[in-house]
Formats: structure tokens, sequence, C-alpha cells
């Protein structure tokens, strides 16, 4: 999948080694998350979601994308094609700069995967929140996003596990 597809509005590319300090900066604005998420995020952390890889995925299959308005990186966000099945796609991380946080940004960014993952055949879009994040679950749901009935325990919190139609 060609990335920069994935939004009309905003440079999209794959980040990479180069773009761990962007990455950061973003990330360590949102203490919320974390607060939800622990632990808190590190150069590390970060290197390591880039590889992260859920069983029976292959690296190609991964998205570690950056959107940026001019720039400025503005959102993050980790893309999994074909999982848990092959017509959905999943979503392990998305987080906007807290300076666009509350104007639209990150509904619009969401808008604009869903419409490129469906012209692409997918059918289903799935991600999960930390329970009891009410900054997640409400924009989860503006966004479309419903409940699946699934939840499991990670190392410090519970997922909810949610998607969407496309």
């Amino acid at each position: 999948m060609d990335v920069s597809l994935l939004s009309d509005r905003y440079l999209v590319r794959e980040l990479g080694t180069s773009d761990v300090a962007k990455v950061y900066e973003l990330c360590r604005g949102n203490r919320l998350y974390y607060r939800y998420c622990p632990p808190f995020v590190s150069e590390r952390s970060i290197l390591d979601d880039m590889n992260a890889l859920p069983p029976n995925k292959e690296r190609s299959d991964k998205y570690y994308a950056g959107f940026f308005d001019g720039d400025k990186l503005i959102a993050v966000m980790d893309l999994i094609l074909a999982y848990p099945d092959a017509s959905t796609a999943f979503i392990g991380f998305f987080m906007t700069d807290a300076s666009v946080q509350n104007s639209g940004v990150g509904s619009r960014i969401i808008e604009g995967l869903c419409a490129a993952l469906s012209r692409a055949g997918v059918a289903r879009l799935r991600l999960g929140w930390a329970k009891g994040n009410p900054q997640a679950e409400h924009f989860w749901h503006k966004n479309g996003f419903r409940e699946t009935g699934v939840a499991y325990d990670a190392d410090r919190y519970t997922v909810i596990v949610a998607q969407r139609r496309l």
C-alpha cells in the first residue's frame, strides 16, 4: 500500500529510525494516554513499536506512518493490513500532536484512512483502547467505532476492542 494515499490533506510517509525524536516529541505531549497505557513513552519504546508485529504477520503488512502538516509531524499511526483476518485492517497505535487535538484533525485523518482502505477493498477497521480512558473512548465512538464485545488484558491495563465497517 502506498501510505501517501491515506490522506488528501496531509503528507503521509512511513517513519523510520531517523524520525524517532520527532515521534517522541509528539508522544510525550500526550500524558493522559500514558496514564491509561503505561509505561510512559521513550525513544526505545518507539523503536520497539516501529518493529512490533502481531502473530503471523510480516513486515510488509505493517505501516508505521507519520502525517505531516508542512514540516510538522501532527499524527502517528501504526497500521496493520489483513489483521486479524484478510478483510480487516488494524490500527495498533494512533496519536495526534497535543497542539491539534480537539480541532478535528484526528477525525479528518481517520476519515481519509477509512476512505483509502475502503477503496483498497478493506471491509473493516479494528483497534483497541485502554478501558477507562474517556478521551480515547469518546474519540473512537465519534468516529464510528463500536465495541466488539472482546476485551483482553495487556500488561498493565485492559484493552477494549472496537471496529468500524468501511
